[in-house]
């Protein structure tokens, strides 16, 4: 398994414990309380997308687009839980993928429960959870835009499994993330959250209190199904507005245009960046 997230024995650990369109107003009513006007128009992306540890090289990218089977590729834009140095992940190298037609999902590899087994860098607790969550919504930013990912842009915060049973536990987790979105919210940026649909995405995804909550949900479920709606296993009504992604499969070693990379496989119908 590549260190997609966290590190390769950790989240074996965390484990162990538990068609493109532009759509103008799609989400913004989940997104944030402020006027429509305000926000720019999300892009949406429904089609193949891959994630994979470090953001290949600009050939690679090339050959992959000329095979056509992904269009959609997720990148890691930061946190100190980041698994793997992003050495071609650049401004330039956005901008590039961007003009070959790829559609950039990005994520940050925030703080993690302090019930995780896990041996992340940056962990939250109880007390801290409000303010590492807007720290690391602004560092999320940050990055962000350094790399040319503009306001309006979504961001999926990468939460990775822990005990939800531990109610101490899952209710530091969603003040975490509930804080993580209100400030991604409060500079323009759509939130999502990345998580696996046994802990930490169930969590967001059966939170009886909805406040605050990111408005796009991305579901690790590793059973081969490329869909968002067939498998979906929670409420149908939830995340109905281009507004999820399923991660089907990991850590396929495929080889396209002469470019080998492991892969994670996704089914991808929600917002990604706008780049400039």
């Amino acid at each position: 398994m590549p260190k997609h997230r966290l590190s390769r024995k950790g989240r074996y650990v965390a484990l162990a414990t538990t068609g493109i369109a532009v759509v103008v107003a799609a989400g913004v009513a989940a997104q944030t309380s402020m006027a429509a006007s305000a926000w720019p128009a999300q892009r949406t992306y429904t089609g193949r997308a891959f994630d994979t540890c470090a953001a290949p090289s600009l050939a690679a990218m090339k050959a992959w687009k000329k095979d056509g089977y992904y269009g959609g590729v997720a990148v890691y834009v930061g946190g100190r839980n980041r698994g793997c140095g992003q050495p071609n992940l650049t401004r330039s190298w956005v901008k590039s993928v961007d003009g070959l037609g790829w559609r950039v999902i990005p994520l940050y590899v925030g703080a993690q429960p302090p019930c995780q087994k896990s041996g992340n860098k940056e962990r939250f607790t109880a007390a801290t959870a409000a303010s590492v969550g807007a720290s690391n919504a602004n560092d999320a930013v940050a990055k962000a835009s350094a790399l040319g990912l503009k306001a309006g842009s979504p961001v999926y915060l990468n939460m990775e499994p822990y005990d939800t049973a531990d109610k101490a536990c899952n209710e530091a987790t969603l003040n975490y993330v509930r804080s993580f979105t209100r400030t991604l919210r409060a500079k323009t940026y759509r939130a999502g959250l990345y998580g696996f649909s046994t802990s930490s995405a169930k969590a967001i995804a059966t939170a009886k209190d909805r406040t605050d909550l990111p408005g796009n949900l991305w579901y690790a479920q590793w059973n081969g199904q490329e869909t968002t709606t067939k498998d979906w296993p929670w409420d149908p009504k939830l995340y109905t507005d281009h507004s999820r992604g399923h991660q089907y499969k990991a850590n396929s070693k495929e080889t396209r245009g002469g470019y080998t990379i492991t892969v994670d496989r996704n089914a991808w119908d929600a917002p990604v960046a706008l780049i400039g």
